[in-house]
């Protein structure tokens, strides 16, 4: 066997497997909080080998398998549906024909199933209902087989490990049994299953319930599965609704903190509906205040970037998320040199895990700080929270986090004094690449080659020069107007570095990164587009490279793709190199909106709602594949989270590119900049649009080929303002 290449090994480490497809229709989610679940179309938990499914809580899987059966059998699918808000998922099930032991047979769809299961607190709460349809009696069997492996999720994802920790299991009483792992970080992680009413059978893997339903009778049993020792109190129909009732209620009053947004066309208010209720799901309350937790099944947890980028998109309609995260961000922000995790002063973190493998060292991502952008997207965030609410006493809480971000953009993230942010890796197992385009293979030349560091990316030096700005505008607010004119000049500065630097002039387009010896990338990215949305590009650059983005070799169709067709490492099945991300996309049309080009914003737009509109749910998910729109559908991509925050978070960015929508909260007022209407809206409602204490609901409709504004409702002082 020939040896592998290094460079292939460390790819491995931390690539999920695709043994199976993830991102397939009818694929199932639940979160709250810490905890999270994936189930199959029939509610089922498939327990086989490369399957994503189960309930995972702090990184570990705590039960890998969930079937239900009828007599032996796998019921007939009749429908499975998530509710509106996310919150509890429906599966709706039938017999199918079976043989009684007396010969006899039952025909097929006579006993109904009905399987209803939410997470609340830790715990994994399902509900069963049959019912007997036939005009005779019938003796029925239940059973549910269970079964936990304790798996990582680095494990779920590929990682092998030489060893493991030992598991065990007890039944500790006619309704309870407990899963038990002892792992080698000497931490005990427990399942418990408990049931009601007490099977008629239990032992440590199977659930089995017998009884008789006579024509048009009905029987329901209740289980909870929790995430550690079970909490003693009582457990049945009654508490599984008061439970029910209370996920349901906070999800209602998270979400109930938005806009609303309310379009013409029913297909795009369902992905909207769809979208707010999935990343209310993903957010979850801390100690520090609200964060937008990743993507399920493989990111179901704090990322730097992912969080700052879904509370930027969301800010016009929601900044509650953008101040808790900074708050976490500003809890968690470094304060040491930290080689093995990439970690310097002022960093602002990438991801945390609680895990085995992440306590023992086997993965650096216990508090990992491999990211050159999240540092100054978090500037940026702090200058656009107070630009959308006006907040200078969070600013002022902030105002030192701030300024040890600004410390590192021009100490450790500048190494070698050039002006612009760049990066290398230190740890010798962490991730190769610190941009959101973090695959081993995303940073190449023209000819293919994978780029040396230390590397400076496009978008990274926009990031930085947009959150100079911002810091320029917040110190002068706090009071300093020496260090607010210094900031102007040093972005002004880099602005002037980065179009001589990394300008192509015969691609159209900014270079995709310099490398090592500051030698361009000279590659077609969207990268590029991320230049127009933080204002770094000059207006006749801009309009160059929204026409290359736009052009045939980048849009598919469905949207633009992450490296144009002409590039050495297209592939439009990749991860990076050819694949289309909706808030990729979502970003870069907030830049065309900045530079005026509504209709290229718009045709950015409809291409992902077009996409959206051919799956059920309605969903975005992290990326699909960067085919050509020809006929049918967009290609998904295999192992893509779904839902993903700032996938859901994007359509809220492309209704504010589209309507020029944005804050002034020192005039009192909301105002909209030359907006229009994609082809698919004829009018847009914008419900619950808040300013400190005042609100307002306006409609948005076209009148003579321009788009006017009707304020429907307003609720204290908020005048609303439209430009053309």
């Amino acid at each position: 066997m020939a040896a592998v290449e290094p460079e292939i090994e460390e790819e491995a480490r931390f690539h999920i497997a695709a043994t199976g497809s993830y991102r397939e229709p009818h694929n199932r989610v639940l979160k709250h909080g810490n905890t999270f679940a994936v189930l199959d179309a029939f509610g089922d938990i498939d327990g086989a080998d490369g399957s994503p499914d189960g309930v995972y809580h702090d990184d570990t899987r705590y039960l890998s398998r969930l079937e239900l059966r009828l007599d032996g059998d796998r019921p007939l699918l009749l429908s499975s549906n998530p509710a509106e808000d996310s919150s509890v998922l429906s599966f709706d099930l039938a017999n199918p024909d079976m043989a009684g032991s007396d010969g006899s047979v039952l025909q097929r769809e006579l006993l109904y199933v009905n399987r209803r299961q939410f997470i609340w607190r830790a715990a994994y709460c399902e509900l069963v209902m049959v019912r007997n349809y036939d005009l005779r009696s019938h003796d029925v069997t239940l059973s549910l087989r269970f079964g936990a492996d304790f798996a990582d999720i680095f494990e779920v994802r590929g990682q092998t490990r030489s060893r493991r920790g030992q598991c065990s299991a007890r039944r500790l009483s006619a309704d309870t049994v407990a899963l038990v792992y002892r792992g080698l970080d000497g931490i005990e992680r427990v399942t418990t299953l408990r049931f009601e009413p007490a099977p008629t059978e239990l032992d440590i893997g199977r659930a089995r319930f017998v009884f008789k339903l006579g024509p048009g009778a009905w029987r329901r049993l209740t289980m909870r599965v929790s995430c550690g020792a079970e909490n003693r109190d009582d457990w049945g129909v009654r508490r599984y609704y008061q439970s029910l009732r209370a996920a349901r209620q906070e999800q209602r009053r998270s979400s109930g903190r938005a806009a609303r947004v309310i379009g013409s066309n029913p297909a795009f208010n369902e992905l909207v509906d769809r979208s707010l209720a999935d990343l209310y799901m993903l957010i979850t309350e801390t100690p520090d205040g609200p964060y937008p937790f990743a993507g399920i099944p493989w990111y179901s947890t704090i990322f730097g970037r992912d969080g700052i980028i879904t509370a930027m998109m969301m800010l016009w309609a929601d900044p509650t998320i953008a101040k808790g995260v900074l708050h976490v961000l500003a809890a968690t922000q470094a304060t040491e040199t930290d080689p093995d995790r990439d970690a310097e002063p002022g960093k602002i973190v990438h991801e945390i895990r609680r895990g085995e493998m992440a306590m023992l060292g086997e993965v650096p991502f216990s508090r990992y700080y491999g990211t050159v952008d999240a540092t100054p997207l978090y500037v940026m965030l702090v200058g656009e929270y107070f630009a959308r609410t006006g907040d200078l006493e969070t600013v002022r809480t902030l105002w030192p986090n701030v300024e040890a971000a600004l410390r590192w953009i021009d100490g450790d993230g500048d190494p070698d004094g050039d002006g612009f942010v760049e990066y290398s890796r230190h740890s010798a197992t962490g991730l190769e690449n610190h941009g959101w385009k973090d695959s081993r293979d995303a940073i190449f030349h023209e000819d293919g080659r994978l780029a040396d560091g230390p590397i400076a990316l496009c978008e990274v030096q926009g990031y930085v020069y947009a959150a100079k700005r911002h810091a320029a505008t917040l110190a002068r607010a706090l009071g300093d107007a020496e260090m607010g004119a210094r900031l102007f000049g040093e972005a002004e500065r880099l602005r002037q570095h980065f179009e001589a630097a990394f300008w192509c002039e015969d691609l159209s387009i900014y270079a995709l990164a310099l490398d090592g010896d500051k030698r361009p990338c000279r590659v077609v990215a969207s990268n590029a587009g991320h230049a127009l949305w933080t204002g770094i590009a000059g207006r006749d650059r801009a309009h160059r490279v929204a026409d290359t983005l736009l052009g045939a070799g980048c849009f598919s169709g469905w949207g633009i793709r992450t490296v144009a067709r002409s590039a050495a490492r297209f592939n439009p099945i990749s991860y990076h190199n050819g694949s289309v991300w909706p808030h990729d996309n979502a970003l870069i049309a907030l830049g065309l909106a900045r530079y005026g080009l509504h209709d290229a914003a718009q045709q950015v737009f409809s291409g992902l709602f077009r996409a959206a509109a051919h799956w059920e749910p309605r969903r975005l998910p992290e990326l699909f594949c960067g085919f050509a729109r020809r006929h049918g559908a967009p290609t998904l991509y295999p192992v893509a989270c779904s839902p993903q925050a700032w996938a859901s978070a994007a359509v809220f960015a492309l209704v504010q590119a589209c309507l020029g929508l944005r804050f002034d909260p020192a005039g009192g007022s909301v105002r909209f900049d030359q907006p229009m209407l994609p082809s698919f809206l004829e009018h847009l409602q914008l419900r619950q649009m808040r300013l400190g204490d005042a609100s307002a609901d306006v409609m948005l409709h076209r009148v003579n080929g321009e788009v006017a504004a009707t304020v429907t409702e307003r609720r204290g002082d908020l005048r609303v303002v439209i430009t053309h």
